[in-house]
């Protein structure tokens, strides 16, 4: 089993219940091991567009990183995502942050993601649920820190309901 770090992001419809509904689906595929807080960050890159939430949860999977991508691609689809512009608005976003301790650059996946050390809206959730992230976090200029609220906790969608 490899401990994937998935990051979570969304601003359309009602994104805490579809990041929810999102980690239930995830333990299909293996087995949700942490999950952060919500954040309410502002829109990065497009930034005419409604503040996203994002989490960041810890996958314990079997799979290897291209079918996990896959699977996170189907899921994306099947929750609503619908391909706009590069960094536009969206239903819900999946991304592979780490795959255990492995780099990984094939298949149009590199891991670890190239970009979460400039991202706050993956950093601080991520070091909230691995305090190994807790330097990079720290790393980031103070005003994109300062930007990203805590919401309130993940409270996973119980599969009952």
């Amino acid at each position: 089993m490899t401990r994937a770090n998935i990051g979570l992001g969304a601003n359309l419809g009602d994104p805490i219940a579809t990041m929810r509904t999102a980690a239930r689906r995830l333990e299909a595929h293996g087995r949700v091991v942490a999950v952060s807080s919500l954040y309410r960050t502002p829109a990065w890159g497009v930034t005419d567009q409604p503040p996203f939430v994002n989490a960041a949860l810890t996958l314990e999977t079997e799979l290897e990183p291209v079918p996990l991508l896959a699977v996170l691609k189907g899921l994306e689809a099947e929750l609503g995502r619908v391909t706009t512009i590069r960094w536009g608005p969206r239903a819900i976003d999946l991304d592979i942050l780490t795959f255990g301790d492995r780099r990984f650059a094939e298949d149009g996946l590199t891991i670890p993601h190239p970009s979460m050390h400039e991202r706050a809206f993956v950093l601080v959730p991520l070091a909230e649920i691995d305090t190994a992230f807790a330097p990079l976090r720290d790393a980031l200029p103070a005003a994109d820190l300062v930007a990203i609220e805590r919401i309130g906790p993940f409270e996973r969608e119980d599969p009952e309901q």
